[in-house]
């Protein structure tokens, strides 16, 4: 049976986990403990795992779902389920969840990224009716270089 709760830090290492063996999942420095600790206290209650309530091993988190916002905008980040647990509407009802939760704060619209090399992703947000954006290129920088005077 599976069950969504909303994610906490004690789930790291297992999502960790689940993120790295997620393929076309992107991680960097930002998913460090301490990222991932600031981002959920900045999110509070929009943030969910899914938990194979069967499991009796270390890795019952079986999807997970990052989510956040601007003040504006909503994001989503790091929608992963493991590969076994895929076609029984893990990843539907963890976008649910998120999505009511950036509703109840006054959102009314959100982003994801999907790494461009992931077809699996992009047909999965196309099947789920979310639509890509082609007007818009994505600029990144690090912040800790210097700024330009």
């Amino acid at each position: 049976m599976i069950t969504i709760r909303e994610m906490n830090m004690n789930d790291y290492e297992a999502m960790y986990h689940l993120w790295s063996s997620t393929e076309g999942m992107g991680l960097s420095e930002a998913d460090a403990p301490e990222q991932i600790d600031r981002y959920l206290k900045r999110n509070p209650g929009c943030c969910y795992v899914a938990m194979n309530t069967k499991c009796s091993a270390d890795h019952c988190i079986v999807g997970s779902l990052l989510a956040g916002h601007d003040g504006r905008r909503g994001f989503l980040y790091h929608m992963a389920v493991a590969a076994e647990m895929r076609g029984q509407g893990i990843a539907r009802q963890l976008i649910a969840r998120s999505l009511a939760a950036l509703a109840e704060q006054g959102i009314d619209k959100a982003h994801l990224f999907v790494m461009s090399t992931n077809a699996e992703g992009k047909s999965f947000w196309t099947a789920s009716g979310w639509q890509k954006r082609t007007e818009l290129d994505v600029f990144s920088r690090e912040i800790k270089s210097s700024f330009p005077e």
